[in-house]
């Protein structure tokens, strides 16, 4: 199991750059909170890489992750990868039960939040950003109005951190790959 080939996954079911970039920010919040962690920062990045991988490519979204799981599986991913892929959605039935899964759970809907607040900044860069100016956007219900501000809660809660820590967590795990999220260092 490595990076490589699970990029190479995305990117063969990937269609477009937003999809690419939102697994690439789900990935550095898995590798960040992996590290803080004392756990396989490997492990969860690829977990966090491949978590949406079949967005583009699914049938139907209401078949998303299961029809990426499947996916995984005929291709011999472990199943610690596949249950984390699983549980990231609310849909699917699969509970989360690891620290890996919680906390793919917590940072997916955040990371995509937190992306968008800085690609509307002036500077379009998360170093001038706290966790007060993503508050601030989550009222607004029209802002990336797809981003379930529900998951963001439950995923907080669930991880048991303080939202407003964890959020500045998030925006700091996405300084080192600001660049190939489009935004500026």
């Amino acid at each position: 199991m490595e990076r490589e080939a699970a990029f190479a996954l995305l990117k063969e079911h990937a269609k477009g750059d937003v999809l690419m970039r939102h697994c690439q920010a789900v990935e550095a919040c898995m590798r960040a909170y992996a590290h803080r962690q004392g756990q396989d920062e490997e492990l969860w990045g690829i977990a966090g890489l491949l978590h949406d991988f079949d967005w583009d490519a699914c049938p139907t979204p209401d078949q998303h992750p299961v029809y990426g799981a499947g996916i995984l599986r005929q291709r011999g991913w472990p199943e610690v990868i596949v249950r984390a892929v699983l549980s990231h959605g609310n849909s699917t039935g699969v509970p989360r039960e690891s620290a890996m899964e919680k906390t793919l759970f917590a940072v997916d809907e955040l990371s995509g939040l937190v992306t968008a607040v800085a690609l509307v900044r002036p500077t379009k860069s998360l170093s001038d950003m706290d966790a007060s100016s993503v508050r601030k956007k989550m009222k607004d219900k029209r802002f990336a109005a797809t981003v379930s501000r529900d998951d963001i809660l439950q995923g907080a809660q669930e991880l048991g951190v303080d939202l407003d820590q964890h959020i500045g967590f998030v925006i700091e795990a996405l300084k080192p790959v600001a660049a190939q999220l489009g935004l500026k260092p």
